[in-house]
């Protein structure tokens, strides 16, 4: 079973006395994008707003209901709807304006949601067993990657990139730089913060496991590879098993991948070599304006085991 101990903020330290990584949840609640929400992609979230809920900069419909896109068929059809802008909507309209801000949320008490952990307020914490970064990388990038160890995980949240999206400052679909998904939210040195991850490998400390996603990769007819959503759930299977090392990772040029096979796609319409294959031009293309990243912005203050790591990538690539 699964269920759900927060949004998306940990607070993490290690056990003295075990050596794992343990963390607590320091919100109360979710604060979620609404557009793409609905009963089939995220039910729990609808679920869980359905009462106590802050929305901001939704549609609202004349009954007093909240509407964005991805409820087309939750909705009257006929019903009236009102903007984000204060302007009139109706579903399925030729008019291209959405009816939400791309960026509209729901702010809502974690303790309605329906599969809440138990002990999701529990001061002790939970155990972290994996470490997850992602990225929105439309090429190149497989479905998902496991770290080979630490040292390399490091390396691989460093040079996280991704497609702008709305709750970026830019504008457009442009591959930009998210090292560790969290560029706009470093406050200090980007080489001590590296140099702080790096830190935490310590004798006597059960280092968790990290692995890189992407939900976003497009085939030649630009569409997905993956379908994401609540599908998710069977990459982080995968990523559970590994966690137990079961033998289902094969070695790539990036890290650890499936062995064909050994990611459950039971009733999905996916082809296999097109969320694993790694295109050797592109990747070398990506690798070197990567290490050009990490030394122009951080300079004299790049980890040299970040530097080891991406010239050790880089040979694998090259050997490809």
């Amino acid at each position: 079973t699964q269920s759900t101990w927060g949004d998306d903020i940990a607070w993490m330290r290690f056990d003295k006395e075990t050596g794992e990584l343990r963390a607590i949840n320091p919100e109360f609640g979710f604060f979620g994008v609404a557009p793409g929400t609905n009963m089939q992609t995220n039910p729990n979230a609808l679920l869980t707003c359905r009462k106590n809920t802050i929305f901001t900069n939704v549609a609202t419909t004349h009954d007093g209901g909240y509407y964005w896109e991805g409820l087309e068929d939750e909705v009257d059809k006929n019903i009236g709807i009102t903007t984000w802008l204060g302007k009139p909507f109706k579903i399925g309209s030729d008019d291209n304006a959405p009816a939400a801000h791309p960026n509209s949320r729901f702010c809502c008490p974690a303790g309605q949601c329906p599969i809440i952990h138990p002990k999701w307020e529990d001061p002790r914490g939970v155990p972290i067993s994996a470490i997850v970064f992602g990225g929105r990388r439309p090429e190149g990038i497989p479905v998902v990657v496991e770290a080979f160890d630490w040292k390399h995980g490091v390396m691989m949240g460093a040079a996280c990139k991704s497609e702008a999206t709305a709750a970026a400052e830019f504008k457009g679909k442009v591959i930009m730089h998210d090292p560790m998904a969290m560029r706009p939210f470093m406050g200090y040195n980007f080489g001590r913060y590296l140099n702080h991850w790096l830190s935490m490998e310590q004798p006597g400390r059960k280092m968790p496991k990290i692995f890189h996603v992407n939900w976003f990769r497009k085939d030649s007819n630009n569409k997905f590879v993956w379908p994401g959503f609540g599908e998710n759930i069977r990459v982080l299977d995968w990523m559970c098993r590994r966690v137990k090392n079961d033998d289902v990772a094969e070695i790539s040029p990036l890290g650890l991948i499936p062995k064909k096979g050994t990611l459950n796609c039971e009733g999905l319409d996916v082809q296999w070599d097109e969320m694993f294959s790694l295109p050797h031009e592109y990747l070398v293309d990506d690798i070197n304006e990567t290490m050009k990243f990490l030394v122009a912005e951080t300079g004299p203050d790049l980890p040299k085991p970040i530097v080891d790591e991406l010239e050790k990538q880089k040979a694998r690539i090259l050997a490809q």
